[in-house]
């Protein structure tokens, strides 16, 4: 499958991606429409993800929890935008046990409802806040049109719920949650990704305010990375969330809720991979270096595999997430491909005459061809791995800005912003009325991706209306 290639991005961004995921065994469909199969390789990158997003949570005082798929569906119906924004998504349960239900039950969208219902028991006083729970879980969400992990029916996430004694807590939780993907996707990820808060027309429904990470891919559209939402009191009116204040009066709580999702690896493939395939951030790839044996004869076979095993021992001690292609009958240039094709950020290269030079070649997957090759002795090999893995981690964030600000515009007018967002951001004044963002989606097919926190001071006219505009907006045509 490996020697077959890719379409290439320019031909058809669409088809690339699709046969990449495949191909790459990141992932299968589902026997049911619209659902994902995480195939080992996806799921190890997205254990790597968890790992990465878990140590961030639990350093800011964050605790997991597990709540039950299965909700009542008159929680959904307590909250009114609630509902109304995922009613035509549900997946309802009518029968169990063979009977059928008094009550219908929803498979979980997202947890605020059942939160609220346990956040109302477990808080009485103003000594039980804040609350701080994240959950690891899948949820349910009946999609109409679906692509392997961009938007499934079935997709794993962590989501993040949360109960203050003030609105300024629950807006300062808020907005660190935001900061901490952003430190996750560049740190980690090597995705630099625009934050602001959403426009009206398409924050959470039931938050008082969404705020979210918008990340540019490969093609030039958006793709919504992760989001921050400040509830309000909206839950915990729905839910009779209440403590008892520092001067013995009753106050309802305010909720926060944020969430980065399975979705995050289809942002990787897209903002990195080129036409060989995916390419990996180090920090985040299951395997950050392959061993490729090159060898004729039975006792060049000899010499070269025992000196891959002893590299291969010698980084796994350093700590490097490092596999030797051992399999038989494939040549290396089918394994250079097959490994180029899952995005391994180092090759090394051991042939009969690196064992006897007591070196090895080094092929870097961010840098393709004589300009990523290398050799370098075995004496202190391991350190100079850790240290090359590290130069690919910041080249290639130093690579995905570059493109990100190269596809970003600024245009005055709407004539300039249709023609910036065919294949990139557009950032230009905007009045926030929902009708002009509405005329800007059905004439360009581009939304108001979010309205940047770090805005220019001053105003101009709105990039579609004209009117006086005091904040500018990020518009793109979307995933």
């Amino acid at each position: 499958m490996a020697e077959d290639k890719l379409v290439s991005r320019s031909e058809d961004f669409n088809e690339w991606y699709n046969t990449l995921v495949l191909r790459a065994d990141l992932a299968d469909y589902g026997p049911v429409r619209g659902t994902m199969i995480i195939k080992p390789y996806g799921w190890t990158l997205w254990e790597n993800m968890q790992q990465a997003l878990d140590r961030r949570f639990k350093a800011t005082g964050h605790l997991n929890a597990g709540f039950p798929m299965l909700i009542p569906r008159s929680f959904i119906d307590r909250e009114a935008s609630h509902v109304e924004g995922f009613s035509p998504e549900l997946a309802v349960v009518t029968v169990g046990g063979g009977k059928e239900l008094e009550e219908p039950l929803v498979v979980r969208p997202t947890s605020e409802t059942i939160i609220g219902y346990a956040y109302s028991k477990w808080i009485k006083s103003y000594r039980d806040l804040p609350v701080l729970i994240n959950l690891w879980n899948s949820v349910v969400r009946w999609e109409l049109r679906t692509k392997l992990f961009l938007r499934t029916q079935e997709f794993w996430w962590q989501e993040g719920h949360t109960a203050h004694a003030t609105h300024a807590e629950a807006q300062a939780e808020t907005l660190q949650m935001l900061d901490v993907y952003l430190d996750f996707a560049r740190n980690e990820a090597a995705l630099p990704a625009y934050t602001g808060r959403k426009s009206a027309s398409e924050k959470f429904p039931g938050a008082d305010v969404t705020y979210s990470l918008e990340a540019v891919m490969g093609d030039g559209k958006a793709l919504q990375a992760a989001t921050s939402h400040n509830l309000g009191q909206n839950f915990a009116r729905a839910f009779e969330i209440k403590y008892l204040d520092r001067g013995n009066e009753l106050q309802h709580c305010w909720t926060t809720s944020w969430g980065l999702s399975t979705r995050f690896i289809g942002a990787i493939v897209m903002a990195h991979g080129d036409d060989q395939g995916l390419v990996l951030p180090p920090r985040l790839a299951p395997h950050q270096a392959v061993i490729v044996p090159i060898y004729k004869s039975e006792a060049e076979q000899a010499l070269v595999l025992e000196a891959c095993q002893q590299v291969r021992a010698m980084l796994a001690d350093a700590g490097v997430r490092v596999i030797a292609d051992l399999r038989e009958g494939l040549s290396p240039g089918f394994k250079f491909n097959d490994w180029e094709m899952r995005g391994v950020p180092l090759r090394i290269e051991i042939g009969p005459k690196d064992v006897a030079k007591e070196s090895v070649a080094l092929a870097r997957r961010d840098m393709p061809g004589k300009a990523g090759k290398s050799f370098v002795p075995v004496a202190g090999l391991a350190a100079a791995i850790i240290a090359k893995l590290d130069e690919i981690q910041q080249n290639m964030l130093a690579r995905a800005t570059e493109f990100r600000d190269a596809n970003t515009s600024h245009p005055r007018d709407f004539a300039a912003l249709t023609a910036a967002v065919v294949n990139g951001f557009a950032r230009a004044w905007s009045c926030g009325k929902p009708e002009c963002d509405a005329a800007i989606k059905e004439q360009t097919k581009a939304t108001n991706r979010c309205i940047p926190l770090d805005q220019v001071p001053g105003g101009g006219p709105c990039v579609y209306c004209g009117e006086p505009a005091t904040e500018q907006a990020y518009f793109a045509r979307a995933y």
